[in-house]
């Protein structure tokens, strides 16, 4: 998968909006000892299971592909204008 410039902050605000989206749907927030890779595993599998995210093929599934895949998300997501996707 190619790096996507701002990986790290789209990353960051693809968390911050999966949270979010995660509370409202009714689960708890994460607690402060849990890992930015938990955090991100357990929100692809929420998007994915919601049908807003493809999955990855099973051969792929691994922490680094899922985070890339919120960053690309969350960049989809995002007004062609934010600082982010400059």
């Amino acid at each position: 998968m190619k790096k996507l410039k701002n990986e790290k902050e789209l990353l960051k605000k693809a968390l911050q909006v999966g949270q979010d989206y995660a509370v409202k749907r009714g689960y708890k927030t994460f607690g402060p000892t849990d890992s930015a890779d938990q955090k991100a595993e357990c929100i692809y599998r929420l998007l994915v299971n919601d049908k807003l995210l493809t999955p990855l093929p099973a051969d792929q599934e691994n922490g680094l592909h899922m985070r890339q895949r919120l960053a690309k998300w969350i960049a989809g997501k995002l007004p062609a204008d934010h600082p982010l996707l400059k």
